[in-house]
């Protein structure tokens, strides 16, 4: 049966022979290769394996070309990657390339099994219209339904085995940190500690000691030793949230926690060493904050192992139904509402489509809440209708007149909303697209 048929491709019979033991008992065709070049010549002419389980390590190719060659022959090929433990960045190259999975070696004989039987099975993948919901825990799940998120949810969940850093960018409200959950979910770190530090919330001077931890005397009023988050994830997940907006003195310290593992508390001469994942997230313009030094390129590259870009949620209007629902039975519930299921009509579905939903899933989350509570359709339909005539404001109305209204303005943003003959929040809204920040002379004022 060749939609049944395992391919192996290794140079080492050992593996090969091991392989082909285990799937022997599960009624599975096995097919063993020396080299790239043989696997290739056989996909030329033989009928596709269902998945192929490819070496890191080739006599006569590199893994990537491999990879790319084999789905040039055959695009829905399932591929395998074999690498050595230890090799992340085997293990992100073949992600790239196209490879499904990573199986690092040794792998234990169920670790193989699951695999195959996924990849063999009978059921075929759910089709990309089809509605995801991904229980994490914490009463937070991965929901979607539009292609873009199929394919962060499939790579975050090739990523998770490998013990890389994680960077997530995207706007607010985008589910930076369902996606750091989902990761730590299906990572060898499952079972440990998760912590999620808001970068953005603590000042400077308390983040470094939240982090590192301090001995006493270190500063005015610590009387005792405190053992930092650092210490105590040890083995587990930390998320860095709002990673962008740390300040430049705690950087320097964070990359070399991400180069060797070591730190030192405050006050302490002394060098702690762990093992901690590092997921963060910003939405910052990286590039940008580069550029103007407010962040350390050479610690971006080291969180930037494996990077996700969470869309939009007005570029995948395809999830909005799928979230809708999803927060309509989960705010039900949570808020008393049980007795009574709610359900949002054609018309309510077709306004929530319409809408671009600037806050993301964090503002179509509080709109549920609150039409929940008002139980009034009609007004969230109206609501939702003056939301979109402002965002349609202001069409002829560029960076430059803004920048000249606020500093005219001296700063005061209602007032230059007012001369722009936009409304307030129009104007919020068109700071953010065009990313005008205020400066050291011009301070906006509210």
């Amino acid at each position: 049966m060749p939609n049944l048929a395992v391919a192996v491709v290794d140079s080492d019979v050992r593996i090969q022979n091991y392989m082909r033991r285990l799937l022997v008992d599960i009624d599975r065709e096995t097919l063993t290769f020396d080299s790239g070049a043989q696997a290739l010549e056989y996909l030329q002419n033989g009928p596709p394996p269902a998945v192929v389980f490819l070496a890191s390590h080739l006599p006569d190719a590199d893994h990537v070309d491999v990879i790319q060659q084999l789905r040039d022959l055959n695009p829905h090929i399932k591929i395998v990657v074999m690498p050595c433990v230890g090799r992340a960045d085997v293990a992100v190259q073949a992600i790239r390339a196209g490879a499904c999975q990573v199986l690092p070696k040794p792998f234990l004989p169920a670790d193989l099994l699951n695999l195959v039987l996924h990849y063999t099975g009978e059921r075929e993948p759910p089709p990309s219209s089809e509605e995801v919901e991904l229980p994490i825990g914490n009463r937070m799940s991965l929901v979607y339904a539009s292609p873009a998120m199929r394919e962060v949810q499939r790579q975050a969940a090739m990523v998770a085995n490998v013990n890389l850093p994680v960077l997530i960018l995207g706007e607010s409200g985008t589910g930076k940190e369902v996606i750091a959950r989902y990761i730590h979910s299906l990572s060898r770190q499952a079972k440990k500690t998760f912590l999620k530090i808001n970068c953005a919330a603590v000042p400077s001077e308390l983040l470094e000691s939240e982090l590192f931890g301090y001995e006493p005397g270190a500063f005015t009023g610590a009387g005792r030793s405190k053992p930092g988050k650092f210490k105590l994830c040890d083995e587990g997940t930390m998320f860095l949230d709002e990673i962008g907006e740390m300040h430049a003195s705690l950087q320097a310290k964070l990359l070399q926690v991400l180069q060797d593992g070591t730190f030192s508390p405050l006050g302490s001469n002394s060098i702690q060493k762990v093992n901690v994942r590092i997921i963060a997230a910003t939405n910052v313009d990286m590039n940008k904050a580069i550029a103007n030094k407010t962040f350390r390129e050479d610690l971006y590259y080291r969180l930037n192992g494996f990077c996700f870009r969470l869309p939009p949620l007005r570029d995948r209007r395809e999830d909005i139904p799928v979230l809708l629902r999803h927060f309509l039975r989960r705010y039900s519930q949570e808020l008393g509402f049980s007795d009574v299921q709610p359900t949002a009509s054609n018309r309510l579905m077709k306004a929530c489509l319409r809408y671009d939903w600037p806050g993301n899933l964090r503002e179509l989350e509080s709109f549920v809440k609150r039409f929940l509570v008002l139980g009034d359709e009609q007004l969230m339909v109206d609501e939702l209708a003056a939301e979109i005539n402002e965002q349609q404001e202001g069409p002829g109305i560029t960076n430059s007149s803004i920048t000249q209204a606020l500093q005219s303005a001296g700063g005061n943003r209602r007032v230059a909303a007012k001369s722009l003959g936009i409304s307030y929040k129009v104007l919020l809204r068109m700071l953010r697209d065009f990313q005008i920040e205020p400066t050291s002379r011009n301070i906006w004022i509210t």
